[in-house]
């Protein structure tokens, strides 16, 4: 069944069959056209028929032979020392083929070979088109511009190319509409480097616009297209506006993530540029994420139906009896009595003249909770805005005493503590006076 199937189509791949039996294909004006174009058309058909790999050879060839401008005929020894990197038996099958299509003239007389104007003339709108698609991705509007300039100015622009022109400046409009809709802020960005892109082919095309509409020799139809054209390039211009105040209102939402000068668009750009963002979460995630999706009217209905079901559900209970509050005895804090004797051994130390002394020295001996109490109350040794205030603790950091810590840790042979950092308590040096 599957291999009669292009058999069958073949037999009725008559161009009639396309149309309705009642119409003539030879009614449609467009038809008519094209039909009058057929050499044209099938030239093209040789050059694109097949594979990607036979057209790219078939344009190589060609474009090989017509690069050569030195001479306007070939022999096949020319041909063969020019191509010598291609195998004989595939360049004879290319060559036999562009002859057969005439892209390729033979003199049998002479032994020549010559490029006709027919394949010049693709191989002309082919590189136009390429070159204009190396510049830039907006390079299929540079390339209709451009036909219509050079048409205007060899002798007259046809509707249909003004026509083509004017699609595609719908399209671009719409495209940029939708990216402002999108409120995507790399999609407007991208969108705008496209739309100023495509204003300054807008604005090489003005001038030649200009001169259509002053040609008397154009119908109204050319005027028509013409006019429409300018409605178009005026509706996109106009678009700078908007792509203004959707990137400022994305400013203003902008998530800034605490005081490191990161935002949510430095994270996503950095996302983006890494092709496999599942290698990210590798030895970070135990077990899948699996996201949770609700609407507000899904969160509603729930709010409501539990609502309803605990009222319902409810029983109605009575006030519990009263009971007497318990007295419990407050016991006496040791953090003063604690303090005390900490304040007294740093005061002790402040007096002596002994320098540099280690601090689980003043720390210990303790067990340990009072010596993480101690070890927690060094900081405040010189702290000016603790000494300002009143208590236990501003004596503390009126101290004339200077906490210096250090990296690393110390072993003890205590029975509370088996390690503590290494660290100084040195008595403060007074500044000398100095006098002018």
């Amino acid at each position: 069944m599957n291999a009669a199937g292009p058999a069958v189509e073949e037999q009725h791949d008559s161009l009639q069959s396309y149309f309705k039996p009642a119409i003539s294909p030879d009614d449609i004006e467009q038809v008519y056209r094209l039909k009058g174009a057929q050499p044209l058309l099938q030239a093209f058909t040789a050059l694109f028929h097949g594979g990607i790999d036979g057209v790219l050879v078939r344009l190589l060839v060609l474009r090989e032979l017509a690069a050569d401008t030195g001479s306007p005929a070939f022999t096949r020894a020319d041909i063969n020392m020019r191509l010598a990197y291609l195998e004989p038996e595939r360049l004879e099958t290319v060559l036999s083929r562009l002859r057969a299509h005439h892209l390729l003239a033979w003199d049998a007389g002479q032994g020549l070979y010559r490029i006709t104007p027919g394949a010049r003339n693709i191989l002309a709108a082919i590189d136009s088109l390429l070159l204009m698609a190396e510049e830039n991705d907006d390079g299929d509007m540079g390339f209709l511009l451009s036909q219509v300039a050079g048409a205007q100015a060899v002798g007259g622009v046809t509707v249909e190319q003004l026509q083509h022109l004017l699609g595609r400046l719908v399209s671009l409009t719409e495209e940029f509409a939708d990216a402002i809709a999108s409120g995507s802020e790399f999609r407007l960005r991208a969108a705008q480097a496209k739309w100023n892109t495509a204003c300054d082919w807008v604005e090489k095309g003005s001038e030649i616009l200009h001169s259509i509409i002053q040609d008397a020799r154009a119908d109204a139809a050319t005027h028509r297209a013409a006019q429409a054209i300018g409605r178009a390039q005026s509706a996109l211009l106009n678009m700078q506006g908007m792509f203004s105040r959707a990137l400022n209102q994305i400013e203003r939402q902008r998530v800034h993530l605490g005081q490191s000068g990161l935002t949510t668009t430095d994270i996503k750009t950095w996302l983006m540029a890494h092709e496999d963002l599942a290698g990210l979460a590798q030895g970070a995630i135990a077990l899948p994420v699996t996201p949770m999706f609700i609407t507000p009217s899904e969160m509603i209905d729930v709010a409501e139906t539990e609502l309803l079901t605990n009222r319902n559900s409810t029983p109605l209970f009575a006030l519990p009896a009263g009971e007497n509050a318990h007295v419990t005895a407050s016991e006496v804090s040791t953090t003063p009595i604690v303090l005390d004797e900490w304040l007294s051994r740093l005061s002790s130390l402040a007096a002596a003249t002994e320098a540099s002394p280690r601090v689980h020295d003043a720390l210990l001996p303790a067990t340990f909770s009072i010596a993480s109490y101690r070890a927690s109350l060094l900081p405040l040794l010189g702290d000016e805005s603790e000494a300002a205030l009143q208590g236990g603790t501003a004596t503390m950091a009126r101290l004339p005493l200077e906490f210096a810590p250090q990296d690393g840790m110390i072993k003890l042979k205590d029975p509370h503590v088996a390690a503590i950092s290494i660290a100084t308590l040195t008595q403060k040096t007074e500044p000398e006076n100095k006098h002018d």
